[in-house]
Order: structure tokens, then sequence, then C-alpha cells
């Protein structure tokens, strides 16, 4: 499988790639976009950085692609909703560069309060202009940090215990309880810019976000305020940001990233009044070796065993629930595509309900698995795990996921319908002792048989006889039954039959069993 790495990666990352099995690496760091449709076109795995713009027209070019790997936090240069049409995970590495970018964001911030850019410049130029560069101390300050997440949290922290700062945050997505356990008010957008004496950005970039920091946010700030932004350009307007510097509505600003990267806007470089870095927040020798090496087990360890770590389009797993875990999306998958295969009509809603220690855990990603199975019988479109909730949207096919605490016959159990109209199609499975996946029940009928590769699903009228007539027909044709349940409840019409087979049924065996008089449905059912 080959593997296009387009941007910088460090030397771990390739060392690694290169010493995995089976995994192709070609290393085009800085590859021409009309170069990069070519070499996607094959490619397996795509990794990157900041600089490499994955769109939807590259996406279109890549014929094979299972997954992109993003060495670092942001993925606003990945077209995520066309990734995940097509069914690529895209992950990226959230840890990595956090406490490098953190200590950049507090580089800045220290500079800002000192001028340190400016007084070196200027002893550099010969001059020794003690009194021009009268700074200001941190200590008792206000720290303003929108966005608490790894490197906000990291930032305020190190306010907080080095500089004894008092910090507040803003972030509609955390709890006053998280903010206080690092020792930072909670407040709204526009109270953290009326009170902070500087203020640090660390959001990432969406539509909601880009240009949050504007003319009428930088009103509401103290003339003598400074901000900082290391983490993504488009949080500013950058033409606001130079009519208020100009204007002495606003002290200071250090940037490390720009709307137009690499192009900086002419008006910030023109003023002493902001700090200037090349997007280097996260660039240490050990944030880039962290970064690398673990983007690259992560793509590698997807590719080759379909393990899914820090994906930005569907459900994570960490190392311990994924040993959890797996067992029930082979059942799900298994139990969905059962379903999926005998269903004959068009799907409204999926209602998926779990039960024992299922409840206890995070089953968003069975779903994932039992939502591509059941739907992949009927759809034309490549249907995998990361796009299936997309394709069952646009088809306005409702997905409902319930958890039961009730005692059932067996624990840990998947309970899965398919509604179309009135009509609905119900099986339940369960794990066994070793690991066996188990069919429980159909229609609310018990049978208690083995999901093996290959099942002969039957309906039949409740009549003596059938299993008999099966057998003769299976027996002469020279297949050996494996295993043969006949399931029934009083409450139902008909029951149902599940037989695994040793090997292929031919058309004209099915067929033959179709037509014994009670047979009502009969399929072979590929797991």
């Amino acid at each position: 499988m080959k593997i296009l790495v387009s941007d910088v990666l460090s030397p771990e990352g390739l060392e690694y790639l290169r010493s995995r099995d089976g995994l192709q690496v070609v290393d085009r760091p800085g590859i021409a976009p009309e170069r990069l449709l070519e070499e996607i076109a094959d490619a397996s795995g795509l990794i990157v950085r900041s600089k490499t713009r994955v769109t939807a027209k590259v996406l279109a070019a890549a014929g094979k692609l299972r997954v992109i790997g993003r060495a670092g936090a942001g993925v606003d240069n990945i077209d995520l909703e066309a990734a995940t049409r097509r069914g690529i995970v895209v992950m990226n590495t959230p840890g990595g560069n956090s406490v490098s970018a953190a200590e950049h964001a507090f580089a800045l911030l220290i500079a800002l309060a000192r001028k340190v850019p400016a007084a070196d410049a200027s002893l550099r130029a010969g001059r020794w202009d003690k009194t021009r560069f009268l700074g200001r101390e941190l200590s008792g300050k206000t720290l303003g940090v929108v966005g608490l997440g790894k490197i906000g949290s990291l930032l305020v922290r190190r306010a907080t215990l080095g500089f004894e700062m008092k910090a507040l945050a803003y972030d509609p997505y955390v709890t006053e309880k998280y903010a206080a356990g690092i020792e930072a008010e909670l407040v709204e957008l526009n109270d953290l810019l009326a009170r902070s004496d500087f203020v640090s950005l660390h959001l990432p970039l969406t539509d909601k976000t880009r240009g949050l920091i504007n003319r009428q946010s930088l009103a509401l700030m103290k003339p003598s305020a400074c901000i900082v932004n290391a983490a993504r350009g488009g949080l500013i307007v950058e033409d606001d940001l130079a009519d208020a510097l100009e204007n002495d509505r606003l002290a200071g600003a250090a940037l490390d990233v720009f709307e137009h990267e690499p192009k900086i806007h002419p008006r910030l470089i023109a003023t002493d009044r902001v700090i200037l870095t090349p997007h280097i927040a996260g660039s240490t020798r050990e944030a880039q070796a962290q970064v690398g090496h673990g983007i690259a087990v992560q793509v590698a360890n997807y590719l080759t065993h379909q393990i899914i770590v820090n994906a930005v389009n569907f459900p994570s797993l960490a190392p311990r629930e994924l040993e959890k875990i797996s067992p029930f999306l082979r059942l799900g998958e298994k139990l969905g595509s059962f379903l999926g295969q005998i269903n004959e009509a068009r799907i409204d809603k999926i209602g998926i309900r779990y039960y024992g220690e299922l409840t206890e855990l995070d089953c968003k990603p069975i779903s994932n698995y039992i939502l591509k199975a059941a739907l992949e019988p009927s759809l034309s479109e490549a249907v995998n795990e990361v796009n299936a909730r997309s394709y069952a949207a646009e088809r306005a096919i409702s997905v409902e996921e319930t958890s039961s605490s009730r005692a059932r016959s067996h624990s840990n159990l998947i309970s899965i319908k398919l509604h179309s109209g009135p009509r609905e199609e119900w099986a339940e499975g369960a794990i066994l002792h070793q690991g066996k996946l188990w069919l429980v029940s159909v229609d609310g009928i018990p049978v208690e048989a083995p999901l093996g590769d290959r099942v002969l699903f039957i309906r039949n009228d409740d009549k003596p006889g059938v299993i008999g007539q099966v057998g003769t027909i299976l027996g002469a044709a020279g297949i050996n039954i494996a295993s043969f349940v006949l399931g029934r409840d009083e409450s139902r019409p008909h029951a149902v039959g599940v037989v695994n087979t040793d090997s292929p049924l031919p058309d004209e065996v099915l067929d033959r069993i179709r037509q014994i008089e009670a047979v009502q449905f009969a399929r072979v059912i590929q797991l």
C-alpha cells in the first residue's frame, strides 16, 4: 500500500513507515498541486502538515485513498465533508505539539510585554534606547484565553502558576468545573475581551470562528491591551487589527499565523506594534519528532489493522477501549449485514439498542459499523463506517441509538430493527464464550445460531416436515449442514430457520428450497 507524504515529516515518522511491511513510502514534501493530483491517484494513505491543501478536487483524484493523517492538530486545510463523503478517515495528532504551541504563545506574550524584538533590533542598529522600551510586568495582569482545549489549558497553567496572572477563559464546550480546576474563570467572550490585559487565541478555524476578532470585538478591548494569535490566521480580520493598532485603540499584537500564508499583510509589517513569526508555534525538535512518529503509527495501524485513533470524522478509540469493543464491532457488522440482506423494502429508520455492559461503553463506533453493513446491500455508492451516517442522513433514514439496563437472556446483547413503514426486520445478537458471535433472535423469535460466514435464512409456515425437506434437498446436493436451528414462538404466525453450511449453495438448490410449500422466504446471507 502506497503512503504519500506531501509535507515535511520528521525522520522518526519516515523511518517508522519504511520499517513496516507492505507499505510503500513516497516522500514528496512541497509537491506541486498538479503533481499531487497524479501521485495521489493510487495512494492508500496521505500524510500532510499545514501546507498541503486537501481539497475536494484532490480527493476526487484519489481512487484508493483510505486515510489522511495530519501531523499536528488543525485540519482546516482538509475538506472534511468531502473526505467523510468518500469514506476516508481523517486523523490528527492533537496533543503532540501542545506544549510547544503553548510555550510559543507564552514567548510571544512575554515579548509583547517587554518589547523584546524592538529592543533587540534597536541595539543591533547601534542605539542604546533604554528609556524607549519601558515594559510591563505580567504578574497581577489578566490573561484572557479564547479556547480552553489542550493548548489553552497549558497556557493558563503557566500563566497562573508561573507568573501569578489572573486567567479568564471563553469556551462554550467546557464546564465551569473544568475551568475552575485549572484556575480560570469561565466568562462570555465580550466580557473576556473587555476585562483582559492580554488575550491569546486557541481555537480551530471553522465557519463560526472565522473573523471572530474583528472591528466590533477589538472595540471592546482596552487601549492598553495586547492580543496573541498562535492558532489559526483566519480568526482575526487583519485589516481591522491594523486599524486598531494604527489608531491607538490597541497596544500591540503578536502573530504566528496569518490569513493568507505565507503572504503577510503589509500594514502589519509596517508597524512596530506587531511581533511576527512564521507559523512556528509547533516547531520544536521534540514536537516534530512526536507528531511525525505519532501520525506515522496511526496511519500505518489503520491501513494494516483498521485501528482508528484520533480521527476527527469518526469516533476514535483508545487501545484499551478498542480491545473491549472490537468483538462487538464484528457482531454489529454481521447483524447489520444480515438484516440488510434480508430486507426488501426502503428503510425509513434504523433502531439500535444496547444491553448489559455495552451500556457503559461508547457504542457510536459499533453503530457506525451496523449502519454501514445494513445500508451496503441497497446502495450503489461505496459505503463504509466513516460515511454511513452521511448516507443515512441524505436518504432521510433516521438513526435511533438507545441502551437498556433491562435483564435479557444474554448479556451484552445488540438489538437492531430496520423500519420500512409498518414493516420491520428485527434481529438480535450476542457474544458467547470464546468470543463466538451468536444470532439469538430474528423477528422476535429465539433461534440461538452461530453467525458464520454463510447463512441460509428461512421463514416458513410453522408446519411439520420443513426441516426434513430442507435437509433432504441439501443432502441430495452434497452440501453438509454445520448447524440447523429452527425458531418458533406461539405469538408469531411463522417459524424461522438458520442453517450454516460447509459449502456454498448453488442457485438451483436455493430455488428448490423456495419451492417447498411451507417456505415463505429463503435467502443465502453472506457475512
